[in-house]
């Protein structure tokens, strides 16, 4: 009697493993396929308000913009980038800041983008700013200056090493070359 109940015992706690085991043998019902999900998207560039930013924090209006340094910032958006009569004078000879406004009604997006790829200008603005943002900030650029509208004057043209600018310019005066090399800035320097 007592080896049937022990039969019993073991096959009643083997049960339930026994139990699991088959079902783990069983096919399974498959949830329904679903799709997979989306792929996050990224938000539309907003170009306008994007150059505009360009312009703010890469330092265009410093130059570009008459009065913009001096106040602060606190220069009507409308008076923006419309160039500058006051030369940088170097080695290099005079520079004038381009009014923007008016260069840029010069050029469709698609030249401007190549144009602006490989931009070299003169002293001292730095042109390597420009020729490492990428295409779409260039293009944020574009459309920010050309959103704004022409406006103001030709800035004037740049002078030869050795002229004398007409105030207001700045001068940047370098140390002495060395070795007759070209002092850094002059054209041909390295």
């Amino acid at each position: 009697m007592r080896s049937r109940r022990y039969r019993q015992a073991a096959c009643a706690s083997l049960l339930p493993l026994l139990s699991l085991l088959l079902s783990a043998c069983q096919p399974q019902a498959t949830p329904a396929a679903s799709a997979p999900p989306p792929a996050p998207t990224t938000p539309p560039v907003d170009f306008i308000a994007r150059g505009e930013y360009l312009v703010r924090i890469a330092g265009c209006n410093d130059c570009h913009t008459p009065g913009y340094a001096p106040n602060q910032g606190k220069v009507p958006k409308e008076q923006w980038l419309v160039g500058s009569t006051m030369g940088f004078n170097g080695p290099w000879g005079t520079t004038y800041a381009t009014n923007l406004r008016l260069r840029l009604q010069d050029f469709s997006e698609e030249q401007w983008l190549a144009y602006s790829a490989n931009l070299r200008t003169r002293p001292i603005m730095p042109d390597f700013a420009v020729r490492d943002m990428t295409e779409e900030d260039r293009r944020a650029l574009y459309r920010f200056i050309r959103g704004l509208g022409p406006a103001g004057s030709p800035a004037p043209a740049a002078l030869p090493p050795g002229q004398t600018p007409p105030l207001p310019h700045m001068a940047l005066v370098l140390p002495p070359p060395e070795n007759g090399a070209p002092p850094a800035g002059a054209p041909n320097a390295p």
